[in-house]
């Protein structure tokens, strides 16, 4: 038999020489995506957002800023987020289900209750009772907006019928006539986009802050 050269098999080889033929081209790369993590992490996570934020803060000063409303110099809420009104000279905003309360910036989210869960019936039935207790006398349908939260739970926003529906409630609180109520609602009145995108809706604050500033005309009833 031919004996192959003892060199393929020399065991006495130095080791440290065969394993920088191993660890070399590992160190050679090392250098250079460590570089690049640093420079995509300052792009990306430093450079980028400043960017961004001085365009917004110069071309959308409001929207950058949070879309908030002032009144008397001071913040009283978001158009953004809605806020929950319970007296009967208010338009009611549309249920909230996110905790520890509604409205909760910070716990955005719906109820996830099924159309058949017993939860959400009876959640919805308290509320048409309670829509029914504060206007007796109307006897129109109830949008469903006004008994049902979304699913963010954070809408600034009702459908032109649910503010509609709450007109007449809303006039003899404020002993103002419902001309002028239903006037406000649709002053204030937002459309879809390019009449495709979007509900017709109102904003359930910028509405409250239009009636507070209703100055009753005399003999308007």
């Amino acid at each position: 038999m031919t004996e192959l050269p003892g060199a393929i098999f020399d065991a006495t080889a130095p080791r440290s020489h065969r394993g920088e033929v191993r660890e070399g081209p590992a160190k050679s790369m090392l250098r250079p995506a460590v570089v690049l993590l640093l420079i995509m992490t300052a792009l990306t996570g430093v450079v980028y957002p400043l960017v961004i934020t001085a365009i917004a803060q110069v071309v959308f000063p409001v929207q950058a800023g949070g879309s908030l409303i002032l009144r008397d110099g001071k913040v009283i809420g978001s158009r953004l987020i809605g806020q929950p009104f319970s007296a009967a000279g208010y338009f009611w905003s549309r249920p909230s289900a996110s905790t520890p309360q509604p409205y909760n910036g910070l716990d955005s989210g719906g109820s996830n209750l099924g159309p058949l869960n017993p939860a959400l019936i009876q959640a919805v039935k308290a509320r048409i009772a309670a829509l029914r207790a504060a206007d007796p006398g109307n006897t129109a349908p109830i949008p469903v907006d006004l008994v049902t939260a979304s699913a963010s739970g954070l809408d600034p926003d009702i459908s032109l019928a649910a503010a509609y529906y709450q007109a007449g409630r809303v006039a003899r609180a404020r002993h103002l006539s419902l001309a002028t109520v239903r006037g406000l609602i649709g002053a204030h009145a937002r459309y879809p986009w390019l009449g495709v995108l979007g509900q017709p809706r109102v904003n359930v604050l910028e509405l409250n802050l239009a009636l507070d500033a209703v100055t009753q005309p005399a003999g308007d009833k």
